[in-house]
């Protein structure tokens, strides 16, 4: 493990226990130490000064390259918050209202049917839904659309279509106007592609593609240099390999992704809101702590701190959590006492979700295992980066709760 000279303060000026610290930098360690993953890096701030940080292990067992600071890696779904954040952006300009059908800009949506629950992938009815998905639904995972995999029937429609093969946001839009919606928008949270349609929302309403519209309106002017839909040539060296967890349940992980081999070395057609892009730990720490400033970083006002407070409330229906909403236990969060905003699952109560935290918390992770979190009311955030698929293969995200909640000292 080794320690950074990037620290902004020490943890004692901002009510942080050097000492408690310890506990998370063992954590981290332990992780690897115990052959549960190859490498990762933490980073933790408070009232926006990085406090700690450390890096651990390696970014690519088979090459023998220890992790650095500057590895980049596949962030997966935690490209979520800054799409979102991004369509956020043309709110504010007035160019769409949140109750406004999606329909209203992506005409393929309009004449959407429902899948007729008892049926199946090869035989089934389908209806017409109650009402249509709106943008807010699109930003909830409301919208009636799930992932592309064969855990429901019409997870494996999409599968069949390619829904995501290839291609641009505009043609997975035109294969997705020929399916039919899992449920009627608004009457269940199911996690999937809706984020994808976010992007494209992007796309439609500014007149450019996604890349270059997140680059102008938020990575250039934070500064997340090394943030994006591809891997350039030239920084190849500096990107991770990717695991899966041993096939045979045993301890361990086997190499899932070779980076010399990666389909992230090329540019990108087809630029997935929902998990597409890759990052650094510093650059994602930027984001972070933009967010937990209220929008703002370094003089660089990105989003409205009325705008950021809107999307990191509740949004669910009746103030309810997502345990009431129709989906089982997910391995990006738990359900009991967790909801919902614009892009971030949102912390309602730590005794009900049992994990320790403050009441309105945000966060979300992506599907290699990394997690962050933002707590306004400690003004606190966390980065965690490794490539471990699937998430939720091991507690980590709880675990560093509890490590990094337990060093708070005021």
């Amino acid at each position: 493990m080794t320690k950074s000279g990037n620290l902004e303060a020490s943890p004692e000026d901002v009510g942080v226990s050097s000492k408690k610290l310890e506990n998370l930098n063992r954590l981290v360690q332990g992780f690897i130490d115990e052959g549960k993953i190859p490498g990762a890096i933490c980073m933790v701030a408070r009232d926006g000064k990085l406090v700690y940080e450390s890096v651990h292990g390696s970014m690519d067992d088979e090459a023998g390259k220890p992790m650095a600071l500057d590895t980049i890696f596949r962030i997966y779904s935690m490209t979520k918050p800054i799409a979102s954040v991004g369509l956020m952006l043309l709110y504010e300009e007035g160019k769409f209202q949140l109750d406004d059908p999606a329909s209203l800009y992506i005409p393929e949506l309009k004449n959407l049917h429902v899948f007729d629950k008892g049926g199946d992938a090869d035989n089934y009815t389908v209806s017409r839904p109650e009402r249509e998905m709106t943008v807010r639904d699109l930003l909830m995972h409301t919208s009636g659309l799930v992932s592309a995999t064969p855990e429901l029937p019409t997870g494996k429609l999409y599968h069949r279509a390619g829904l995501r093969d290839g291609g641009t946001l505009h043609s997975m839009v035109e294969r997705l106007s020929e399916l039919p919606l899992h449920c009627t928008p608004g009457s269940e949270w199911n996690y999937g592609i809706s984020t994808d349609l976010v992007g494209y929302l992007c796309e439609v309403l500014s007149g450019q593609s996604l890349d270059v519209y997140l680059q102008e309106r938020i990575l250039k002017p934070l500064g997340m240099k090394d943030s994006g839909f591809h891997v350039p040539s030239s920084e190849m060296h500096r990107f991770a390999a990717c695991y899966a967890r041993s096939p045979d349940g045993k301890p361990g992980y086997v190499l899932q992704d070779a980076p010399g081999q990666s389909h992230y070395l090329k540019p990108a057609t087809y630029f997935s809101g929902a998990g597409g892009m890759v990052s650094t730990a510093t650059d994602y720490m930027r984001f972070c702590k933009m967010l937990s400033n209220g929008g703002e970083l370094d003089g660089e006002r990105i989003i409205g701190t009325r705008t950021l407070d809107y999307m990191a409330s509740n949004h669910l229906p009746n103030d309810c959590d997502l345990a009431a909403m129709g989906q089982p236990r997910f391995t990006e969060t738990t359900m009991e006492g967790i909801g919902f905003g614009l892009g971030f699952a949102v912390l309602l109560d730590p005794t009900i979700a049992q994990i320790i935290g403050t009441p309105g918390e945000y966060y979300w992770g992506g599907a290699a295992s990394t997690a962050f979190f933002i707590s306004p009311q400690e003004d606190l955030a966390m980065v965690f980066l490794t490539q471990l698929l699937p998430s939720g293969t091991y507690p980590f995200r709880r675990q560093l709760r509890a490590a990094i909640y337990g060093a708070l000292a005021d």
